[in-house]
């Protein structure tokens, strides 16, 4: 094995859990501070949430009221994204291992995945109980749905102002997205309350419901959709592949990229492998830098895999090949 060919294995293979472009002090860097404060703004959620929605429960079904009964069921739910939360930034936290060589950062956008798909189930819920109540009115005692809602509304105020100033990460938004829901439901329930109360309009309550249901669902879907892209390891939505295969082919001594591939490691971190093909192998060295400063600077990828190639790429429809675009 020629100094070039080892040269060319050690800048290729990367180790699993660090960028070569900016090694392991810059992956790691961030991470401690970020993940305490995460957890403790989760545990004290969890505290006041869960709390209050058993509370909230009670009320509502005392007062016969679905705009609390769905305030406190988006706080059950809110408990449970804090669960799943707290159980995934602890295993996210895990180094990586002989059988997770990329560690545990997906553990998060799991759980994100999962807090999305229940607040679709919640939101149908409601939506359905909702016609029903429209279709056949139920009484509701205007002065305690007031009450309890304006609690619900400082209690959820609270927690959406730890979780926004003290967590961070795909997971944190997650629930955040829950708490948010339940601060609209909270209005709704109030506005309810004072209307129903005022005027005896009783369809105000199951109307205002609807009303937050679909407040949030442009949200949920839009964490749903960020999250499925990651576990898909789609190319993510801030980057265009044919603009970064571009790039890399117009380098200085490139003839042609192949077998690209762009995909999220996690909501943050975005990864690329792809063969480069090169007029003189002797220039890797060169080409490779000049590559991963490119791809990070222009593209925000920071976990860069790329092997020389001298032949000819394999037939059509085994790669996906990349050239220089020619003329002005």
């Amino acid at each position: 094995m020629t100094n070039l060919e080892r040269r060319c294995l050690r800048t290729t293979m990367p180790a699993p859990h660090e960028s070569p472009s900016h090694g392991h002090h810059a992956h790691h860097a961030h991470v401690h501070p970020d993940a305490r404060a995460t957890r403790r703004a989760l545990w004290v959620g969890l505290a006041l949430t869960g709390g209050f929605a058993a509370v909230e429960a009670l009320f509502g079904f005392m007062a016969g009221s679905l705009a609390l009964i769905s305030d406190a069921g988006h706080m059950v739910t809110d408990a449970a994204s804090f669960v799943v939360a707290l159980i995934a930034a602890t295993v996210t936290a895990r180094p990586p291992s002989e059988r997770a060589t990329y560690g545990y950062a997906r553990a998060e956008v799991l759980a994100a995945f999962v807090n999305a798909l229940a607040m679709l189930a919640l939101i149908v819920w409601i939506a359905v109980e909702a016609v029903q109540r429209l279709l056949a009115p139920v009484p509701v005692t205007g002065p305690t749905v007031m009450v309890v809602a304006a609690i619900g509304l400082f209690v959820n105020l609270a927690v959406a102002f730890m979780l926004s100033r003290g967590a961070t990460g795909i997971n944190a938004r997650g629930a955040l997205l829950h708490v948010m829901g339940d601060l609209l439901g909270s209005v709704a329930a109030l506005v309810a309350g004072a209307v129903i109360f005022w005027t005896g309009y009783m369809p105000i309550d199951p109307i205002l419901s609807l009303v937050v249901g679909v407040l949030i669902l442009r949200s949920t879907v839009a964490l749903l959709k960020e999250s499925t892209g990651v576990l898909l390891q789609s190319v993510p939505t801030h980057v265009s592949y044919a603009a970064v295969g571009r790039a890399l082919a117009a380098l200085p001594g490139v003839t042609g990229v192949h077998d690209l591939h762009v995909w999220q490691l996690t909501a943050e971190r975005v990864a690329l492998s792809a063969h480069v093909t090169l007029s003189d192998g002797s220039a890797w060295p060169r080409v490779l830098a000049s590559a991963q400063r490119m791809l990070g600077r222009d593209f925000g990828i920071d976990h860069v895999t790329l092997q020389p190639a001298w032949h000819t790429p394999p037939p059509a429809g085994r790669v996906i090949p990349v050239s220089p675009i020619v003329g002005p």
